[in-house]
């Protein structure tokens, strides 16, 4: 009941903001993507598409915001900010006479009613995968939350490979259009030849989805796939840190089961040697994703090194034993090359320069793009994966 009446109360900020700056939204072409994993990627597909076909492009992600190039202050640990913030960003839009913006929508989002009162021009969907049950109690109630954005949508994309699809569809009326990387859809790999310069049969799907988009919206096919072409990622998804060093680093911000799946099983493919992982799971958050976590990385890496990951005050030696307990369920193969590490720093050394060999690859997963930890739940302390995997290959070179 409380969380209705609060939820009531989100609805009610949400059309005073609409009101307040006289409904930007209706002088914008809106793009709203959604997803448990990769709806980040997604939505700067779609924005560099957009871009190389000449039109005026906005972007709201959790990397950050920009207006036509120009980047704009969302502040930290923030994916859809308040509604009166976007429709503060929305005016902005409007005034600079954007075209084009491409929203990223969470679950969360949604059932605030963080977006109310935004007619979207497309909405897609990546993937529904565990994550944020603490918040959404149950997965049936994560759908639900996520059909919202697809209820003010004039066309709606979806996912066919993904379990979600026969669920969520039910909820979205109007004309449904779908891609696949394996079946017949209305977009495939059987249709076109796509090819990205990114790591990852899931970065393939997201591109599908962002060329589904932008068919859509009027962007021939050849703009399209010659912007793939070029699209070389973004900051903190499987991005590489590279200092001339015998072995591969990524930092990439996976954290769910899936997303860890999946990135460690992309880079698995093409490693010679080890997978080694470093990651753990956030305080104060989905409990019951976190053996699953580790299942998953189990399941794939060859070294596991489980560290903390913005606590919020929460004991990381729980956390850790937490996630630890999934590896048994992966047949506990790792055995001694699972280690726990409380201190993020330390552990980032201890993988690259203790236990990294020529041929092996690390992966940093879990904070990617962010620029802060919390450790206490009540202050944001600097932070950067890549600037902490830079000193310990540069440390690793200098005393090799």
């Amino acid at each position: 009941m409380f969380r209705k009446i609060k939820n009531l109360i989100h609805l009610f900020e949400a059309q005073i903001a609409v009101a307040s700056f006289r409904n930007p939204g209706a002088k914008l072409k809106i793009i709203g993507v959604t997803g448990t994993d990769g709806k980040t990627t997604t939505v700067h597909m779609i924005g560099h598409i957009l871009k190389s076909a000449g039109y005026r492009v906005a972007i709201l992600s959790s990397i950050g915001a920009s207006i036509d190039g120009d980047f704009v202050e969302t502040g930290f640990h923030t994916t859809t900010p308040s509604s009166r913030y976007i429709q503060k960003f929305l005016s902005d839009c409007a005034s600079k006479r954007v075209e084009y913006v491409v929203l990223e929508v969470t679950s969360h989002a949604l059932d605030q009613h963080r977006v109310a009162g935004i007619n979207f021009e497309v909405a897609v969907l990546t993937n529904i995968t565990h994550e944020h049950l603490d918040y959404h109690k149950n997965i049936k109630n994560y759908i639900r939350s996520k059909a919202k954005l697809f209820k003010n949508a004039k066309t709606s994309i979806l996912n066919y490979d993904d379990a979600s699809y026969n669920h969520i569809k039910r909820f979205i009326p109007g004309r449904i259009f779908t891609y696949s990387l394996f079946q017949a859809t209305d977009f495939n790999m059987r249709k076109v030849k796509l090819s990205i310069p990114l790591e990852g049969r899931f970065n393939l799907s997201n591109a599908l989805a962002a060329m589904a988009v932008s068919e859509l919206v009027g962007v021939p096919e050849n703009v399209i796939l010659r912007a793939l072409s070029k699209f070389n990622g973004i900051p903190g998804r499987l991005e590489r840190i590279d200092h001339g060093q015998r072995f591969k680093v990524y930092v990439d911000f996976a954290h769910t089961p899936n997303g860890i799946s999946s990135s460690l099983t992309a880079l698995k493919k093409k490693t010679k040697g080890r997978v080694i992982a470093v990651f753990g799971a956030a305080g104060k958050r989905d409990i019951s994703k976190r053996p699953l976590m580790g299942q998953a990385a189990s399941s794939v890496a060859d070294v596991v090194i489980l560290t903390a990951e913005d606590p919020r005050g929460e004991d990381v030696a729980s956390i850790m034993s937490q996630i630890a307990s999934g590896s048994k369920k992966a047949g506990g193969k790792l055995g001694k090359n699972l280690f726990k590490i409380a201190n993020r720093s330390e552990a980032i050394e201890y993988a690259i320069g203790t236990l990294a060999k020529s041929g092996d690859t690390v992966v940093l997963l879990g904070k990617g793009h962010e620029k802060s930890i919390n450790m206490d739940g009540k202050r944001e302390l600097p932070w950067s994966d890549q600037k902490e995997a830079s000193r310990a290959i540069l440390r690793k070179i200098r005393y090799a």
